[in-house]
This record gives structure tokens, C-alpha cells and sequence, in this order.
């Protein structure tokens, strides 16, 4: 396997429901999030996959659907509050940890948004802070 990484910076809010300090309430982050894919093979001119086309399929994916925008657990109880109040708050099926994020984007937007490419998303590390990330991979 070879491997492509790009990253990408976004300006998010969230909220951790039942966090025991201060991430229990109303705040936000400047991301960095690193995307890695991997290929069985090169294409004809010697890549993994276009930086360009990751940028495209994965980077404005997160640029068009959380970049300035507030995430919130569906099962958060001020979720429908906060959702009521802007509609730039999204809804997500996860606590919106750093965690779960970096697991959705490779199980699910990874998968819908490479389809097709011969490229497959294996890695993603989120950088909540300078000195914090996660990462998941497969």
C-alpha cells in the first residue's frame, strides 16, 4: 500500500454532553484535519490519488458541511434548542468529540465521497488544539 495525506483547517463549535469540565459547554476549535489514503497501486502517472481530487472530495466536503458551523449530539438535550436558534448548527449522530469525528469522516464520508476513485480513506487525525488529536484509522 502507498499512501496520499492532505489536511485541511476548519473553524468549528460544539458542545461534549456530559463532559465532567469545561467542553460540557457551548464553545469551538480551530481544526486541522489530516486525511489519509491509501492505494493497492499508482495511477498511469505515478500517484495515489491527485491532492486536488482529495481536496475536492474530502476538504470541501468539511468546508460545505461543518466549517463555521456548531455541531451537536442528536442526543443532546439542547439540540433541538440550538438547532431552533441558527440554522448553522448541525445535528450529528455521535457526541461530537474529536474522536467520533475523525471515526465518521472515515466510515462514512470517506467511503460515499471516494467511491469510484480506487482510493481508499484510511486514516483521519483531527487537531483540536496544537497539542491535542485523535485518530482513527483502519
Amino acid at each position: 500500500m502507498i499512501r496520499a495525506s492532505r489536511y485541511h483547517d476548519i473553524s468549528v463549535g460544539h458542545r461534549v454532553w456530559k463532559h465532567e469540565s469545561k467542553c460540557n459547554h457551548l464553545h469551538g476549535h480551530n481544526y486541522r484535519i489530516h486525511f489519509h489514503c491509501e492505494a493497492n497501486s499508482l495511477d498511469d502517472i505515478g500517484r495515489v490519488i491527485d491532492f486536488a481530487i482529495i481536496k475536492e472530495k474530502l476538504c470541501m466536503w468539511i468546508e460545505d458541511n461543518w466549517d463555521h458551523r456548531f455541531l451537536v449530539w442528536q442526543d443532546d438535550p439542547l439540540a433541538n434548542i440550538l438547532k431552533d436558534l441558527d440554522s448553522k448548527v448541525v445535528i450529528v449522530p455521535f457526541n461530537p468529540t474529536a474522536e467520533h469525528m475523525a471515526i465518521y469522516l472515515v466510515e462514512h464520508v470517506g467511503i460515499k465521497q471516494l467511491v469510484g476513485t480506487g482510493v481508499t480513506l484510511v486514516e483521519v487525525t483531527i487537531e483540536e488544539t496544537a497539542k491535542c488529536h485523535a485518530t482513527y484509522a483502519i
